[in-house]
């Protein structure tokens, strides 16, 4: 169960998603905080990996159905749930990247916003 520590809406949705994402043992979690980086798309981007297709679209599942019914909030946009390699789940000011372990090695997404403060989940 989602303690809710902050009243502000950002807060509320990443503590959602993260609790989401550990309700099925995703691995490696990781927030970064791109807020004062210029001309971002969002606010925030959590990231983890899954260690399978079957695994990376239950954590999805499980962070749609744990923001829906904890802030009644549904992603505007979903991408990558047919292959599951890099499922994205666009909250507009907070970005979920849901990767399978040899594609988020590849594309090192931490390491492309290496300017963004990290914060690790795990």
């Amino acid at each position: 169960m989602i303690k809710h520590k902050s009243t502000d809406p950002v807060d509320l949705l990443l503590e959602a998603i993260v609790e989401g994402i550990r309700e099925k043992k995703g691995i490696d979690i990781v927030g970064l905080n791109l807020a004062e980086i210029h001309s971002t798309v969002c606010d925030y981007f959590i990231v983890c990996h899954g260690t399978s297709r079957t695994h990376a679209n239950a954590i999805a599942e499980s962070v749609e159905e744990i923001v829906k019914a904890s802030i009644g909030v549904k992603p505007s946009r979903r991408e990558g749930i047919t292959n599951a390699e890099w499922i994205l789940l666009d909250y507009l000011d907070v970005v979920v990247h849901i990767f399978q372990e040899p594609v988020r090695n590849y594309y090192q997404i931490e390491q492309l916003w290496a300017d963004a403060p990290l914060v690790n989940y795990s």
